[in-house]
């Protein structure tokens, strides 16, 4: 049953022969089911022939499906050979496309079946239902069994290629939303100190993969990118988060990251300050402004760069906002935290 409304909060999912519900097929985010049970459908429906895996919503935003979509996906690589396809159902009503990232992901998990995703009720003959295994929140951590998939199969095939210091930018996206202010800076300070400055919506998920399997050392702006990073990251890598805000996301993206590697992420929280447009109070807009001096200082105390090279620049709150320009306002200042007081000194 896909959802016919495009609200936060949907009547869709999987239900009985008889009509009841089957409670492990609904979306969870953090302690709240996005998907409700939805009234039984009234009349003959179109019947689906075969065996299929429920795969849940399926989102467009990169993050989301990284973080939701791909949740049900852990039983694949056993059952993948007694499996007509994968069966979504869209977020967004009547949306029923699937893009080359989200086929490439399961084919990163080594499964070639073809993804459908309903845009009307539909009768299956036989869908297995997995339990959601990702997720935001506690699910963030990963169930075992999904994060066995992950570390047995996915990628596996990829040879790492890439340099061995890689930072994973997001200057270059094309809306701008949640950048951090000035970050073309900061990749030339980062370049200074042997930094590859990646960009990885300009690439494949192979390519992806391939660069963050040949790191050693990864730094990153908190972004959706670290949610494949952490399909493969291991513990003998050292990977740093560069927060460009503070929030329950960032958090799962470091659970993800600690949970799947074994090996806990540095978080460097050197804001300033959020700035938003004007009359757009939405987080996700927000632009973090970084203490550059102090990052240098915490990067330094943790060995992601040396001793050496120049200083990094401070910015008044005059060249910051001469910098975004009139339509933006301060939206949140932060004070140093006990971590920010012990970098600096």
């Amino acid at each position: 049953m896909p959802p016919h409304k495009g609200d936060f909060v949907q009547a869709a999912g999987v239900l009985h022969a008889d009509g009841a519900s089957v409670p492990r097929a609904a979306l969870w985010r953090k302690h709240r089911a996005l998907t409700l049970t939805p009234d039984r459908p009234r009349g003959p429906l179109p019947r689906i022939e075969g065996r299929w895996l429920w795969g849940g919503v399926l989102w467009e935003h990169f993050g989301h499906f990284l973080v939701e979509s791909t949740s049900r996906l852990w039983p694949l690589p056993d059952l993948a050979g007694q499996l007509d396809g994968i069966l979504f159902i869209p977020k967004r009503p009547q949306n029923s496309k699937v893009f080359r990232f989200q086929q490439d992901f399961a084919a990163l998990l080594g499964c070639d079946l073809p993804m459908r995703v309903l845009s009307a009720p539909a009768r299956v003959e036989r869908l297995h239902v997995p339990g959601q295994g990702f997720g935001l929140g506690e699910l963030a951590a990963g169930t075992r069994f999904f994060r066995r998939a992950m570390h047995r199969h996915f990628g596996q095939d990829i040879a790492p290629d890439g340099p061995e210091k890689l930072y994973i930018s997001r200057s270059r996206i094309a809306d701008r939303r949640g950048a951090l202010i000035e970050e073309d800076t900061l990749e030339t300070l980062l370049a200074e100190h042997g930094y590859e400055v990646f960009h990885p919506q300009a690439h494949d998920l192979p390519t992806q993969v391939a660069r963050y399997k040949a790191a050693r050392t990864v730094l990153a702006s908190e972004g959706s990118a670290l949610h494949l990073l952490g399909m493969t990251a291991r513990p003998d890598q050292q990977i740093g988060v560069v927060m460009r805000r503070r929030s329950s996301v960032t958090d799962s993206i470091g659970t993800h990251l600690h949970s799947f590697s074994g090996r806990a992420p540095s978080m460097f929280d050197a804001l300033r300050r959020n700035w938003k447009p004007v009359g757009q109070a939405r987080k996700h807009m927000w632009h973090g402004e970084l203490d550059l001096p102090l990052l240098q200082a915490m990067l330094r105390q943790e060995g992601f760069i040396g001793a050496g090279g120049r200083s990094w620049p401070a910015r008044s709150v005059a060249e910051i906002a001469e910098i975004l320009g009139q339509d933006f306002v301060v939206a949140r200042h932060y004070g140093p935290s006990e971590a920010q007081r012990h970098a600096a000194e």
